[in-house]
C-alpha cells in the first residue's frame, strides 16, 4: 500500500507536491479545531488528488506529443539512442517541471539533491533566453557544479506552447539537456597547469658593502649562514635552488607551490635580518618571481622586469608578478644610501649625449607639481640650454603650492616663454625631441600622461620607490631610491656632466629648495651625498633666507593647519588620521603640511591627512621610519617613500576615504605580524 501511494505521488510533479502537502496540513488544522470536518476533509482532499493526477497525466500526453514532433524524423534506431544515451540526459521546461529522464540520470544522480541546481541551471538558461533577440531553436552550453563534480551541460531549447500557454500568448521554452562529468578533464587542466614552471630570482642588496664591512676571517661564515636561510626557505616550495653568482640565485619551482609561497609572505626576508654581522648592520634579500611566459625562458625574462622594479622600490622586498598583476611582499626597511658615484657620472654623461642628438628638449614632472619637480626640471633646463637645444618646461602655471616660487620666477625674462602648457607642447613635439620626466616614473602621474604617446625617447629621472605602473621603454632612466629628492640627482647630473654648468641664482634656488621640502630641512631621508649637493648649491650662490621665506605659511593657512591637527584621531595607538574638509585650490599643500605638523607630537609615528582636491580626494602620508607609508599608500593608487607619500583617490568621500585607509593601515600590521 505504501509504496503504490509513493508511485502515484512520483508521478506528480514537485510543485503540485508542494501543493499538496500545504493543503493537507490546513485540512488537519481545520479538523483539529472541529471533528465534524474530518470526513468532508478526506472527500476533499482525495478529490483533489485524482485531479492533480488526473491533470498531471494530460499535461504529460500534451509534452509527449511535443516529443513526439521533435523525433518525428528520427528512425527507431536514433530514438533508442536517445532513450538509452551512455549520459545523463533530462527533458525540463523553463518553468523547472522535469518532461522525463533517462535512466542514465536517474542512477547518475540518485544519491543527490539534484532539484536546488538544476533549478538554478534552469534560471540561469531562462534568463539568457530572454535576453536573446533570436529565440529560435539554439544550442546550450554551460558548466554546472554538483556534488563536487563539475559537469557540462549541453543541448538546446525549442518553444513548446500548449494550448492554454498559446491561449494566454506566453511562451514557455522546453530545453533537452546532456550532462557531461568534466571532472577528470578539469583535474588534468589543474594538475597540468600546476606542473607548470614559476621562475624566482633571488639577490642580495648591497653584497659589495656588506662583505666590505666583515673582517676576512668572518666573510665565509656569514656567506654560508645566508646560503643555508636560503636553501632552508625554498623548500617549502620543493624547488631548486641555483646559485649564479655570489650574490644571486635562480629559483625553479612548481606553481602548485606559489600559493604557498605567497602565504608564508616571504618569511625568508626577515630571517636573513637575523644574521649576526658582528659590525653591525644587516643582510636584506630582494626576490622577484613570475610565472608569466610560454617557456622558461620567458618566464626569467619576467622575473628579471619584476627584480628591477623591487631594485627600483629600495630592496628588501619581494614581488609575484601573476596574471600581469604585481603583488609586493615586504619593503619595510630603510634604504641604504649607496656610496659609489659611478652610476651618476655614467647618467650624466648618456644624457649630455640624448640632449645633443635631439632638436628639442621638453621636460615634465608630476600632477600638481612641488618645488622638488620644478626645481628638477628647471636644472635640467640649463643644462639643455648650455648645450644649445630648445627647452621648455610643460607644468601647470597656477599651482597653489608654487605662487611664492612662481612670482620670483617671473621676475626672471627667459622664463617667460619657458613654462609652457600642454598644447603648446604638442605642437612643438617632434620626432627627435627628447622627454625628459622628474620627480615621478608612473604612466598616470605624469602632468600629461598623453605626451608619452607622442615621443620615442624618454628620460626618467626619479627618487621613489618604483610601483607597477612605471614608464616602459625609457631609454634612460636614473631611479635611486637612496636620494632624498629628484632635486638632489638632478645636481649630481650637473655636477659630473662633462660640459661645464653654471646656474643662475634663481635655478640653484630651486634645486636647494627642493632637497630642503623633501628632506624636511635636512632632517629624513638625509644622506652623505645630499649635503654634497646642498653644499655645491651654496656654492652656485643660494640665499638660504629667500629659500627658507618660501616654506613660510600665511596666517590663515597656519590656522587652517591648526583646526586640522585639533581633530586628529589616533588608531593603532601612534597613527594619527585627521580630515581636511575645507575644498581649496591649495587643498594638497595645506595637508602635506599638515601631516608634517603632526610629526611634530611625540607618541605619533605616522600621520595621513585627508582633503578634497578638486573632484578628488588627496591623502598626504608622513612618517618617521617605523612604518612604511608608501606600502600603506601604495594601496590605494599612491606612492612615494617609507617617510613620506601621497596618494589620489576618486569616487570616494572624505568618510570613505578615511575608513578605507584605516583597512589598509590594520592590513599593512597583519602583514607584518
Amino acid at each position: 500500500m505504501q509504496n503504490s501511494s509513493r508511485k502515484v505521488f512520483d508521478n506528480l510533479i514537485s510543485k503540485t507536491k508542494i501543493y499538496l502537502a500545504i493543503i493537507l496540513f490546513l485540512l488537519i488544522n481545520i479538523c483539529i479545531r472541529d471533528v465534524k470536518w474530518i470526513i468532508p476533509s478526506i472527500i476533499l482532499y482525495i478529490a483533489i488528488i485524482g485531479y492533480a493526477y488526473y491533470a498531471n497525466n494530460k499535461r504529460k500526453a500534451e509534452l509527449s506529443e511535443t516529443l513526439q514532433g521533435l523525433t518525428i524524423t528520427l528512425d527507431s534506431a536514433a530514438k533508442s539512442s536517445l532513450i538509452n544515451s551512455p549520459l545523463p540526459l533530462v527533458i525540463l521546461e523553463t518553468t523547472g517541471d522535469i518532461i522525463w529522464r533517462s535512466s542514465k540520470f536517474a542512477s547518475e544522480f540518485a544519491n543527490v539533491d539534484i532539484n536546488t541546481p538544476l533549478d538554478d541551471l534552469t534560471l540561469d538558461i531562462k534568463a539568457e533566453i530572454e535576453k536573446r533577440t533570436d529565440k529560435k531553436n539554439k544550442d546550450i552550453l554551460k558548466t554546472i557544479e554538483i556534488e563536487n563534480k563539475t559537469y557540462k551541460v549541453v543541448g538546446k531549447f525549442v518553444n513548446s506552447r500548449n494550448r492554454e500557454k498559446k491561449a494566454k500568448n506566453e511562451n514557455n521554452y522546453m530545453m533537452i539537456l546532456y550532462f557531461i562529468d568534466e571532472t577528470e578533464n578539469i583535474k588534468l587542466q589543474n594538475e597540468y597547469k600546476d606542473s607548470k614552471s614559476c621562475i624566482g630570482i633571488i639577490m642580495i642588496d648591497n653584497y659589495e658593502e656588506t662583505m666590505q664591512q666583515l673582517e676576512s676571517e668572518d666573510k665565509p661564515q656569514i656567506t654560508a649562514e645566508i646560503d643555508k636561510c636560503i636553501y632552508e626557505w625554498s623548500d617549502i616550495s620543493q624547488g631548486v635552488l641555483i646559485k649564479s653568482d655570489r650574490d644571486r640565485y635562480i629559483y625553479f619551482f612548481e606553481q602548485r607551490y606559489l600559493e604557498a609561497v605567497k602565504e608564508d609572505k616571504f618569511s625568508i626576508l626577515d630571517k636573513v635580518k637575523e644574521i649576526n654581522l658582528h659590525g653591525g648592520g644587516q643582510v636584506t634579500l630582494s626576490v622577484a618571481i613570475s610565472n608569466e611566459g610560454a617557456s622558461d625562458k620567458e618566464k626569467y625574462k619576467s622575473a628579471q622586469a619584476a627584480m628591477d622594479i623591487v631594485l627600483g622600490r629600495g630592496g628588501d622586498q619581494a614581488v609575484v608578478r601573476e596574471n600581469e598583476i604585481y603583488k609586493f611582499f615586504g619593503g619595510r626597511a630603510q634604504e641604504v644610501e649607496k656610496r659609489t658615484k659611478v652610476k651618476a657620472r655614467v647618467v650624466s654623461h648618456a644624457l649630455e649625449n640624448l640632449i645633443k642628438e635631439s632638436k628639442k628638449v621638453m621636460i615634465m614632472g608630476h600632477t600638481n607639481p612641488d618645488i622638488d619637480a620644478i626645481g628638477s626640471a628647471m636644472g635640467i633646463y640649463r643644462l639643455a640650454k648650455t648645450l644649445g637645444k630648445s627647452a621648455y618646461i610643460i607644468a601647470n602655471k597656477n599651482n597653489a603650492a608654487l605662487q611664492t616660487f612662481a612670482q620670483e620666477l617671473e621676475k626672471d625674462e627667459e622664463y617667460e616663454d619657458v613654462l609652457i602648457n600642454k598644447e603648446v607642447a604638442e605642437e612643438n613635439i617632434e620626432n627627435d625631441t627628447l622627454l625628459i620626466i622628474v620627480d615621478t616614473h608612473k604612466k598616470t602621474y605624469v602632468e600629461y600622461p598623453e605626451l608619452l604617446d607622442k615621443t620615442k625617447k624618454i628620460v626618467i629621472i626619479d627618487h621613489h620607490r618604483r610601483s607597477a605602473d612605471f614608464i616602459e621603454n625609457a631609454t634612460l632612466t636614473f631611479q635611486e631610491v637612496y636620494a632624498s629628492s629628484a632635486a638632489e640627482l638632478v645636481t649630481e647630473i650637473l655636477q659630473y656632466a662633462e660640459t661645464k654648468i653654471t646656474l643662475k641664482q634663481i635655478e640653484a634656488e630651486g634645486l636647494y629648495a627642493g632637497i630642503m621640502m623633501d628632506t624636511k630641512n635636512f632632517t629624513f631621508k638625509t644622506g652623505v651625498r645630499t649635503f654634497e649637493a646642498a653644499a655645491y648649491l651654496r656654492r652656485c650662490g643660494v640665499d638660504i633666507i629667500r629659500v627658507k621665506k618660501w616654506f613660510q605659511s600665511d596666517l590663515s593657512s597656519f590656522n587652517k593647519i591648526a583646526d586640522i591637527v585639533k581633530k586628529v584621531e589616533i588608531v593603532n595607538d601612534t597613527i594619527g588620521i585627521a580630515i581636511n574638509e575645507e575644498k581649496t585650490k591649495d587643498a594638497s599643500l595645506i595637508c602635506a603640511k599638515a601631516a608634517d605638523e603632526l610629526l611634530t607630537i611625540s607618541d605619533i609615528t605616522a600621520s595621513f591627512v585627508i582633503g578634497n582636491l578638486e573632484d578628488k580626494v588627496c591623502i598626504s602620508g608622513r612618517s618617521i621610519g617605523d612604518i612604511n607609508v608608501q606600502v600603506i599608500l601604495e594601496k590605494l593608487g599612491g606612492g612615494g617613500h617609507i617617510t613620506l607619500a601621497g596618494a589620489q583617490v576618486e569616487g570616494m568621500t572624505l568618510e570613505e576615504t578615511k575608513q578605507e585607509l584605516i583597512n589598509r593601515i590594520n592590513e599593512y600590521f597583519s602583514e607584518v605580524e
